[in-house]
């Protein structure tokens, strides 16, 4: 007799068990991170919590070393509010550092690990911190103020992790613990700076719960669930989602200080890895690697993420047999979220209808070039029609609103400030600004369509540069696509260029007539740049601006130049001679 397959999980599932894991804290009385922590410990001591390359810790041995970093701050004279920073490579004793120091109140800002001196010294600056520690591997330039401790053997400052091994694991006393309550700060995590240089997030203990327990609803961890993570722990999804959703589920975190396509596989199953938290280029990356014939042995049921664009979705799906796919919209200070639950591929999420009063999300009309909110005679914003692109935003509301969510901000009230937009849709109310341009469909899915600042306005009109580089990366040859606008002397707007790394198969003739077939004459990329990478973030997100800064000068860029001749009908080589010509104008655009 043949059994019968598996049941399909309902969406509905899915959005129930997120809103009964977080009910609590709607009410106020949720568990912080820290202690939801503690209580799998007392019933999973002996099972992994972390795995990496350079050891595992046990949900016993990750709470002893948690109680032990309390203890040291206590010891330091760490008290409720004060911040230390942490600048580590990816590794279990990360998340046992900052669970540690905040079960006591105290507040830790996570470093971007890629940052240099000058860098370093604003995000510094941004917190006021009155510790530093920093992983013994990373040569970095550290200001001066705050005591420096290094993680690790080699370095000139006292060893954190040695001298946490003179203090007790044993849970803290009553009379020497702390605990801060869902209110209280524990965490500064920094933006992308996307829209300009980088700004503190204020990250309460009700949202890091809130979080933890939301994806563990949405994913339905279990624990015999493993989820490889291989994204920057400094970072709200690699550090607190990746992690906090499968700790209080009793699960493991597979933690890789980067990512390799070509590890990855061997890793996933080696590990036997049941979830993966990706950014959408991971999987782009991985689906440009050459096949690797342990490419569907996986026992992968769910990878979880957002930025996976509608170009490489069903591709990705079925090359690698991924049963189920969870992408979601977010953003680190943001109280605007959207879950594409039901899986349909280039969508970044919805709103189920019984739920649209808890987390209103409004598109609205706006100015690309000044960002400016677009008002009617009323003096309110103007919504905008399905499939029309407008700025998204979230409704501004307390804890326990229910209509609304809470923006904590930045440690910079300049900041925070300039992301509040009111008398939106009536007046007196507040919105919490995202900066990205969004459409909804007529089904209720959202759309990701460029973020402000990336769109450009060429001979007149607006061009969103994610979609034009979904079009590109549909041309085959191919293999990664990011346009960006780029100033011509003498032009108003910006022009589009495109850089492209592309396979044996790409023909720049065939391109040029497949862009002409599907964009627009004002879309379609001016300058091309031809390269065997693309310059990314430290979270895989194409590094725009420095692309654009460098332009289309063949002076300054190594990889190859080409520029559309619009009189020959063709790309043209683009030397320093015909550099010139642009530049003094002697050519048509």
């Amino acid at each position: 007799m043949t059994a019968a397959p598996p049941a399909i999980e309902t969406p509905l599932a899915a959005w129930l068990r997120a809103l009964d894991r977080t009910a609590p804290y709607g009410r106020g009385e949720g568990q912080t991170l820290p202690a939801l922590v503690a209580d799998m410990a007392a019933r999973f001591a002996s099972r992994p919590a972390l795995l990496a390359d350079d050891g595992t810790l046990t949900y016993a041995e990750l709470t002893g070393r948690m109680h032990r970093y309390a203890r040291w701050a206590l010891r330091q004279g760490i008290n409720p509010g004060d911040v230390v920073a942490l600048l580590l490579p990816n590794c279990p004793d990360y998340v046992a550092i900052w669970l540690g120091i905040t079960s006591v109140g105290g507040v830790v800002a996570l470093l971007n690990t890629n940052l240099d001196a000058t860098a370093v010294a604003r995000a510094v600056a941004a917190v006021a911190p009155g510790h530093i520690i920093v992983g013994s591997t990373l040569e970095v330039v550290l200001p001066d103020g705050p005591r420096i401790w290094t993680h690790g053997p080699g370095g000139a400052a006292p060893r954190i992790d040695a001298l946490i091994e003179t203090l007790p694991a044993a849970p803290l006393a009553d009379d020497e613990s702390r605990p801060p309550v869902l209110s209280d700060l524990a965490l500064h995590i920094y933006t992308s700076g996307t829209t300009g240089l980088p700004k503190a997030a204020r990250v309460s203990h009700r949202r890091v719960a809130e979080w933890s327990c939301w994806f563990a609803g949405m994913i339905d961890t279990q624990p015999d669930d493993r989820m490889y993570n291989c994204l920057p722990m400094y970072h709200s999804v690699g550090g607190v989602v990746a992690v906090g959703a499968m700790l209080v589920g009793g699960g493991s975190v597979v933690i890789r200080e980067k990512f390799s396509a070509s590890r990855f596989w061997d890793d996933v199953t080696g590990q036997n890895c049941t979830l993966f938290q990706y950014i959408g280029e991971l999987c782009r990356y991985l689906l440009n690697s050459p096949p690797n014939p342990r490419e569907r042995d996986h026992k992968l049921r769910l990878c979880c993420g957002n930025g996976l664009r509608g170009d490489i979705w069903q591709a990705f799906q079925d090359r690698f047999a991924i049963p189920r796919i969870l992408e979601f919209y977010a953003s680190t200070e943001g109280n605007l979220s959207l879950y594409n639950v039901p899986g349909r591929p280039g969508a970044i999420g919805q709103v189920p209808a019984f739920l649209a009063h808890r987390f209103p999300v409004a598109l609205v009309r706006c100015d690309p070039d000044t960002r400016a909110l677009l008002r009617g005679e009323d003096g309110l914003c103007i919504r905008v029609g399905p499939d029309e692109p407008g700025e998204a935003l979230g409704r501004i509301g307390d804890a326990a609103a229910t209509h609304g969510r809470p923006f904590e901000g930045y440690t910079s009230d300049a900041a925070s400030a300039d992301k509040i937009a009111r008398d939106v849709l009536a007046k007196g109310d507040a919105w919490f600004r995202t900066g990205d341009l969004m459409r909804r469909d007529r089904a209720g899915f959202y759309y990701f369509v460029d973020r402000l600042g990336d769109t450009f306005r060429w001979k007149g009109e607006n061009v969103a540069t994610d979609e034009v580089a979904s079009a590109l990366a549909a041309c085959p040859g191919v293999t990664e696509a990011v346009v960006y606008g780029v100033t011509v002397p003498g032009a108003e707007g910006r022009a589009g260029m495109a850089a492209l790394t592309v396979d044996a198969g790409f023909d720049l003739a065939a391109f040029r007539e497949h862009v002409i077939a599907r964009l627009p004459d004002y879309a379609r990329p001016l300058f091309l740049r031809l390269g065997k990478t693309i310059a990314a973030t430290a979270t895989f997100k194409p590094a725009k601006a420095l692309l654009a800064r460098e332009g289309y000068d063949p002076d300054r860029v190594g990889d190859a130049l080409y520029v559309d001749d619009r009189a020959t009908g063709r790309f043209v080589v683009l030397d320093s001679a015909l550099h010139d010509r642009l530049g003094s104008g002697h050519m048509r655009l």
